[in-house]
């Protein structure tokens, strides 16, 4: 890796992503691009963010007063789009028609000569990639970041058992690999998920590099320490030494909540409460479960909170359980690390990078309820040794996973192109 005082100073870089928070709610998605955004400023990188209309009233906030111009494309979908059994056709739709106007104000911006670079995540890109193809001297260098590749059904391909899903996403799949093929360098968000990029992508070691999703470690450390998840614990009316197994994110089905319903429909005999932070299309499904296992009394779904809040909540956790049935990154998991907590999870996209097996958590089989339940009673059986682990889980963020370390490894990929 180069040395910091060779990066290029006073870049202009483009910046394409259908969502961003808080514009576009709150996501690991959305998370990574604001984070990527603000960690770039503060090296002196001027940033056209392009992206897709945001709620009314919700700005940027203090990022809109810094180094960073907004550009905003319509994305027209239609009614109703995003419930529950439609989001596949939203994705395959609206998403690459999204990716061709945004690509193609990146191409208008680099053929001015206002951004020195293109950098996209997912489709929002292929619209710049489509000129490239057409007209390769008139672009930037472009790097391509493919997230989670969730459309190729996450790193097995299986699309958790369900044939339609993959034939849905084929349209979104084929903008993907237009745009990665036009890349100059394609970004692996996680040594776990390389494989995966060279097979349905076909991007060989030349053009693939690991560049890391992070997180603001001292953001986490404003947010919550110990004592506001006790008081989160009183709030709520949870003894301090009640165990209480924290989820986070989205509630979809792919997030593998309603396998974890299952597992603990037979943990009875043990004393425990879960809570499930989050909300999403499969909310009232996920529900009827809860209340058709008898589990409703030990069960707290608050919905979407503030950061203080989900902060607080990671301190009041004894473990933190992410039983998603394919992933990208995962930067909630990421987030209770560095709150010092032991995950179980899914052996699933990024999550072997993180959770190392016995170290700093365990992880199991996705959409198996019956090794998960194994391994939450594995992990409470060790309890003792629980915060050895989460110190381990906060030391591996530290070296790998803050954004002073993978801002170093996204601005030297800069430089190989600049």
């Amino acid at each position: 890796m180069p040395d910091r005082a060779t990066f290029p100073a006073g870049l202009n870089i483009a910046v394409l992503s259908r969502s961003v928070f808080p514009l576009h709610g709150v996501g690991g998605l959305e998370r990574h691009v604001y984070d990527l955004v603000a960690a770039l400023v503060e090296r002196d990188v001027h940033i056209t963010l392009i992206t897709r209309e945001g709620h009314r009233h919700v700005t940027l906030g203090a990022l809109g007063d810094r180094r960073v111009t907004i550009q905003t494309i319509p994305y027209r979908t239609f009614p109703g789009a995003n419930r529950p059994g439609t989001t596949i056709l939203d994705r395959s739709t609206a998403y690459p028609l999204f990716g061709y106007r945004a690509g193609r104000v990146a191409a208008a911006l680099a053929e001015a000569g206002l951004v020195d670079l293109v950098y996209g995540l997912g489709a929002s890109t292929l619209g710049y990639a489509l000129v490239r193809g057409r007209r390769p001297g008139s672009t930037r260098p472009f790097v391509f970041n493919p997230q989670g590749l969730e459309e190729f059904g996450g790193m097995d391909g299986s699309y958790g058992g369900r044939r339609a899903k993959g034939i849905g996403y084929a349209p979104l799949r084929w903008a993907v690999r237009i745009c990665s093929n036009a890349a100059d360098r394609v970004i692996a968000t996680d040594r776990a998920i390389e494989p995966a990029i060279a097979r349905h992508l076909g991007v060989g070691s030349d053009r693939m590099r690991l560049v890391p999703n992070a997180i603001d470690l001292s953001g986490c450390d404003r947010l919550a320490a110990s004592g506001d998840g006790d008081q989160m614990r009183t709030r709520h009316g949870i003894d301090s030494e009640e165990t209480v197994l924290l989820s986070v994110g989205r509630i979809e089905r792919n997030k593998g909540f309603h396998v974890l319903v299952d597992a603990l429909a037979t943990m009875r005999d043990l004393t425990w409460r879960w809570v499930l932070v989050g909300d999403g299309p499969f909310r009232h499904r996920l529900e009827e479960r809860v209340r058709s296992a008898g589990l409703a009394d030990r069960v707290l779904l608050p919905g979407r909170v503030d950061d203080r809040t989900l902060h607080a909540w990671y301190e009041a956790a004894t473990l933190f359980v992410h039983p998603t049935l394919y992933e990208g990154s995962s930067i909630v998991t990421l987030e209770a690390m560095a709150h010092r907590r032991t995950v179980v999870a899914s052996h699933a996209g990024g999550l072997p990078d993180k959770v190392r097996h016995g170290k700093t958590g365990w992880l199991v089989p996705p959409g198996d309820p019956a090794a998960l339940a194994s391994g939450l009673r594995h992990a409470l059986a060790e309890r003792a040794h629980l915060p050895a682990m989460g110190v381990a889980g906060r030391a591996l963020v530290e070296a790998e996973f803050s954004w002073t370390v993978v801002t170093d490894r996204m601005l030297a990929v800069f430089s190989e192109l600049l």
